[in-house]
Formats: structure tokens, sequence, C-alpha cells
């Protein structure tokens, strides 16, 4: 193995440069068009276009990225997190090349990227499970069936894929069938598969997880265990390794059912196995990530164990790093930096990076995919940087973090940085006996908390500002711009230039408009044009990095003069209806 082609972006292709110079291996960045001038694409050893922007046309591309890895000479693919890093197919035609595959083989990944025969192993092996589906559900009315029989709240979840996106919590009867539609649509987007299953769910659970190592032989240890408890629309914010507050017993089973699982499945590499931990102290078996995960670096800070260099020893045909399970070391946080606003409800917002002042000091790592100037484009996901902050124990991080969480500076774009802040300074988070956060304390529990930041927010009603529609790329859309810009430009005026005094310029915007709140795809209407909504219904359904939301009502009356059809991008605070008395 000499040189690996990295099929991925942002901050993990950069993490794995890293990796495969420290090994001394060379390393191939591909790139979208919108990622061209990307930290990862100067990182590598070379760098080649993708030639488009959709992840379709892009990062899940097979035949362009086998067709790079040709052309560059790459004799291994690492494909990180997302995108195709759990598509046995791809593993299956990286190796049909004649390429080295960085991951698991294509059947442990079918068996366990299959959320559905996973299940079925950890029946096998006796590791712990909630109640779920007997394979797939083909639609909403057999989600429904299993309520009814099972009971409420329940997950639909897609069977290929992780990361949170395709999971939907149901806790109403009347909401399964949207919810079902949603999570297959997601699945589809971000996974290229729709399949999804149904499984009850654990009200206010721990999520915590067991981070393994395996060579294929039979050898497997468990690396060490993480919270990642702290979620957001089913997707990780904070982890920490070792989990806190776990029993010797709870320890014992997620360790024995872990190495049982993967042994069954005969896996190598690296992998997670994951586990809910119920409020009376039971484990269930939840899914097994058949890839490297988002938060590694902080079973590598407290276990010694480099997880990036184990893959490239392993898939190389090399030995395991360590022969036994690691005792943890020290304790350490992972903070995502995601390019959201979590005054807004953690909308999406992409943009560009114009201030991006990391902290330093001791225990201080900081894991990113970009740089000052640099942007965050709306076809992919929002993680742009990892703060990883270790200390000799749980209370010591916690003070680092919050000394590096305040140092952090990232201006331009909105960040989940205020979110950070807060939840470090709270006692159900930094307790010294228990771990009083569940995976949905965020929006339960601390969604109030975070302001919007008013740099950020859509512009008061009363602001002089007029939307006009125009075609771009054949699409029609909406836009908003100050009243007196608009002015000035029609009369030929230069930018910044005091206009004329002109009636246009006084207008404000209709109350009636209904704006969007954030930047993205339209996906759905939810309600036909005429029909009545009420202030705060959900009307229409957008995606963004990878993840859907909902714009609502800003007041009730009839729905009328819809702008936007289904695969229209929509820009943030852009009329796209109205609502009428």
């Amino acid at each position: 193995m000499q040189k690996v082609l990295i099929a991925n972006r942002g901050e993990i292709a950069v993490r794995i440069m890293r990796a495969c110079d420290d090994a001394g291996l060379e390393s191939v960045a591909v790139y979208a068009d919108v990622d061209a001038h990307a930290l990862h694409v100067s990182e590598a050893t070379e760098a080649y276009a993708l030639d488009g922007n959709s992840p379709a046309d892009t990062y899940l591309n097979v035949n362009k990225l086998l067709g790079i890895a040709m052309r560059s000479g790459a004799d291994a693919v690492h494909p990180g997190y997302g995108f195709l890093s759990e598509n046995a197919d791809f593993a299956q035609a990286v190796l049909d090349a004649g390429l080295v595959w960085i991951g698991p083989t294509p059947e442990s990944i079918r068996v366990l990227g299959n959320k559905v025969s996973a299940r079925e192993i950890a029946i096998r092996v006796g590791a712990p499970l909630v109640a779920g589906s007997e394979g797939t559900v083909e639609s909403g009315a057999e989600v429904r069936a299993f309520a009814e029989q099972h009971g409420l709240p329940v997950a639909i979840k897609a069977a290929f894929g992780g990361g949170g996106r395709g999971m939907k919590v149901v806790w109403k009867l009347d909401e399964v069938e949207e919810a079902f539609d949603s999570a297959v649509r997601e699945s589809q987007a971000a996974f290229g598969r729709g399949e999804c299953f149904v499984e009850r769910f654990l009200h206010e659970p721990r999520h915590v997880e067991a981070q393994i190592l395996a060579d294929g032989a039979a050898n497997v240890i468990v690396v060490g265990t993480r919270d990642c408890s702290l979620q957001r629309r089913n997707q990780k914010l904070v982890e920490e390794a070792p989990a806190p507050f776990l029993t010797p017993e709870q320890r014992e089973q997620i360790y024995t059912s872990a190495k049982a699982i993967c042994r069954e499945a005969g896996y190598t590499g690296a992998g997670t196995v994951e586990y809910l931990l119920g409020q009376d102290g039971s484990v269930s078996f939840l899914e097994v990530n058949t890839r490297l995960q988002v938060e590694h670096p902080i079973t590598e800070q407290t276990s010694g164990v480099d997880l990036v260099l184990a893959q490239l020893q392993i898939a190389a045909g090399g030995p395991l790093p360590v022969q036994e399970d690691p005792e943890p070391h020290g304790h350490a946080f992972e903070f995502r930096i995601n390019a959201e606003d979590p005054g807004r409800g953690f909308l999406p917002s992409p943009g560009t990076v114009t201030r991006f002042v990391t902290p330093t000091g001791p225990g201080i790592r900081v894991d990113s995919g970009v740089r000052e100037g640099g942007t965050v484009p709306a076809q992919f996901d929002s993680l742009l940087a990892k703060l990883i902050v270790t200390g000799a124990d749980r209370q010591q991080a916690l003070r680092r973090a919050r000394r590096a969480l305040k140092a952090f500076e990232i201006e331009g774009l909105p960040t989940v940085l205020p979110f950070h802040r807060a939840v470090v300074e709270t006692e159900a988070f930094g307790g010294t006996d228990r771990l009083g956060v569940h995976t949905g304390w965020i929006e339960g529990d601390f969604a109030e908390t975070i302001q919007t930041d008013p740099s950020f927010h859509p512009m008061a009603p009363d602001s002089e500002r007029r939307t006009i529609s125009i075609d771009l790329d054949g699409k029609r859309m909406s836009l908003g711009l100050p009243a007196a810009l608009l002015a000035g430009l029609a009369r030929g005026a230069a930018p910044g230039a005091a206009p004329d005094a002109d009636p246009a310029a006084e207008e404000t915007v209709d109350p009636t408009s209904l704006r969007s709140t954030m930047s993205g795809t339209v996906v759905k209407w939810l309600v036909e044009a005429g029909e009545p909504v009420a202030e705060g219904e959900a009307v229409l359904v957008l995606e963004a990095m990878k993840m859907e939301s909902v714009v609502v009502a800003h007041r009730s009356g009839a729905l009328t003069g819809k702008l936007v059809q289904v695969g229209d991008a929509v820009v943030a605070h852009a009329t796209v209806a109205s609502v009428v008395d």
C-alpha cells in the first residue's frame, strides 16, 4: 500500500491525509466544484476534480471515484465516514478493481450495515434488544400497525446508513405516515437507499457506544467506550470518553456483546457498536457503524491508540496495534462545530468563514475541514471542525473545555459555539455523580436557552426590503434585497450611493409574505394552495446539508401564491408564498 485515495471531504479527509503522511503513504483528494479551494484539497499529495456539486454527482459517484483512483495510481481507498463509507457495493467495486479497501469486508458491511440483519446477529449472540420489526417496513401503515401493537413512541430508522439521518421518532399515531415518508426521503438522499425499519423508542435514554478494532481472525478488542447523549435531530453534538457513570455490570455487558457481535460478523478494521442505556439502567443494542466515527478522536486521546493508523495497518495485513482492551487514561470531550444556528432550532447555515481562530493550551486538539476565508457549502454536511479537549479527569477536562470554547472564534456564519458554551455550564451535563442529559434533552429541556444571534436573524417586518423574482439556471426564485439598493440599481446608481427619493424605497415587506427561515431545496409542500393554516403550522419541507427542516406559517390564514416548487433552490428569508386573511 503506497497511495490512498480518500473518497470524502472536509475534516475527516484532512484527518486521514495526515495519518497517511504519518505512515509514509501518499494521499489523493477528490473534490466537488464548490470544494475546489477547500482545505482537504491542499492537504493531499494530489487532487482531482469530480466535476459536479450534488452528492450524487460527486462523493457518491462510484464510477468517478474509481476512475480517479486508476488515473492517480492509487492502490487503496479510504471512505472516511458518511457518503459511501457503509456501502457494501462500493467496497466490493474497490476490491474488484484490484485496490485495497480500508474498512470491513463487503459481507460484514452488508450484514451489519443493514440494521435489520444486525439485530438478528445481536439476537443470536444474546445481546440485549428492544422490540423491533421483523425486517423492513414498506409503508406508514406497517409502522402504524407496529405502534398499535407495541405502543408509542416508535423510531423509524434507515436500514442502511447512520449519523441520525433517516431516523424519525413518532409520538402520535397521526404523525406516522409523514414521518415514514420523511425518513425514506432522508435515507435516499443521504445513502442512496430508502429502506427503513421500526422499533420501540426508549424515552430519555443515554447513548453509549463501544469502539472496536478487529483483524478478521476473530481477534476483537474494545478500545474504549463513549457517551454521545447530547444530540439534536438524532445527530450528536457532544461526545465524551470514556462513557461516565457506567456500572461495572453495564460496562461488562457492552464489552462482551460488542465483541460477540463483531466476531459473529467476521469483522475487520475499526467499527462502533452502539447502545441505548435506559433510565432503569438497562442496556439495549442499537446498531453497528461499519466505519470510522466522527467522534473517534476522544477514544484516541484516552486510549493512546491512533485509530486511523490502525485502520491503515490492518488493511495492509498487519496486526492489531494492541492485543488487549486498553484501560482508559484521563477523560476527553469532543464538541462538533457545525454551521448551524442554535437560536433558530439548529437550522443549517452555509456560508463563508470570515474569521477562524482556534484555542490553544494543554489538552487542546482541533480537527478542522475549513480555514479562514473558506466556504461551508449547502450541498454537504454542516460539520466544519471538531474541538477535542482532554484532561486528567472529567472535571479537569470540563474546565479546559470552558476555556477553549470561550477562546474559539468563528465569524461569517452562525455556528453551534453558543450552545457548547452554555451546555458546559449546566449542572445536568457537568454533574459529578450522574449524567443528567439524554438523547432528547436538547429539544426537550434546553431548546429555548440559546438566543438567536441578531447578526443572522431575518430582517424585522418593518425593515426596508423588497422581494423580486429572478430566473437562475432556468429556475424561478425569489430574492429579497434592501429596497434602497434596488431603487439605486434601477436608476444605475453606484453601490453605496444614496438614492433619490423614491416611493418604492419606502415600501416595507408585505405582512402576508411567508419567508423561508433557511436556504435549501424544496422537498415538499405540506399544504395545498387555498387551504387554511394556523400560525406555527408546518407548510413546507426544505432540505439542506442532508437534513430536512420545515418552514412554518408566520400567521393564521389561507395559503396562497406559491412561488417555489419541488426541486427549486430557496435562499434564506426569501418569500415562498403568502398567508392571507
